[in-house]
């Protein structure tokens, strides 16, 4: 008699992920939530979706001149109204950098930062073309003693398609920020493959939504349900430590 056997697979716990990293929830300084009641209605459903945390990071660019001064202010102002709310989730102001000549003023000024983590800085480039001097940017931040997370690699053109320059960029000590809608196709196909492959190479270093309204936390929520995004909880994210 032949007996035929199935090898068993050991299960993997997964964590699930209780920290999300880049959202657009400080209502009035950008292009993300207008009111305090839009914002305290997001949050709400974050926390029923399981997270303990938010660390949101309004704009800061040329066209929303945010400053750690102006963003703290609104971050209190929130604080008050969630536990007005009763909304326990715990939300953490930073703030996302656009290294536009805004910001290279700012920063050549030493201008106070929001980092996160201790000394991370969330920056973004424009989406389709690379700053000329992108590089000595990443330098300047460095030396700084900051730790440069780029924010949604995935979407910028000049780097779909360009894997030798995102690893490039890594070795230069940038990490990345994948945003999670990107695998429910929120900002297209070029970008969704992009996405897929930073997480086959184990180049993602933080998930983030970069929630900016309702219709976005419901990509979430779709993106949530992805293999890609079960697979990117198994990476060593700094979701988990942070």
């Amino acid at each position: 008699m032949w007996h035929w056997f199935k090898r068993k697979t050991e299960n993997t716990y997964i964590p699930p992920l209780l920290t999300d990293i880049h959202s657009h929830l400080l209502p009035g300084l950008d292009d993300g939530v207008r009111t305090t009641t839009e914002s305290i209605e997001l949050i709400k459903c974050f926390q029923d979706l399981g997270y303990t945390r938010l660390i949101t990071s309004p704009h800061v660019h040329e066209l929303y001149r945010n400053t750690a001064k102006s963003i703290t202010q609104q971050h209190q102002k929130l604080t008050d109204a969630l536990v007005q709310a009763g909304i326990t989730l715990e939300v953490i102001a930073t703030a996302e950098y656009n290294l536009d000549d805004w910001f290279i003023s700012q920063f050549n000024t030493n201008e106070t930062l929001l980092p996160f983590g201790g000394n991370y800085l969330l920056i973004e480039t424009n989406f389709f073309a690379e700053p000329l001097i992108l590089n000595e940017i990443i330098f300047k931040i460095k030396s700084r003693k900051y730790n440069p997370v780029l924010a949604h690699p995935e979407r910028y053109l000049y780097l779909q398609k360009n894997m030798a320059r995102i690893e490039d960029l890594q070795q230069r000590g940038i990490l990345f920020q994948l945003n999670s809608v990107s695998l429910a196709g929120a900002y297209g196909p070029a970008a969704e493959r992009t996405a897929r492959e930073l997480i086959d190479r184990g180049m993602v270093h933080i998930l983030g939504s970069d929630c900016h309204n309702k219709a976005q936390f419901d990509l979430l929520i779709k993106a949530r349900k992805t293999r890609y995004y079960e697979k990117a909880l198994a990476l060593p994210l700094l979701n988990y430590s942070i």
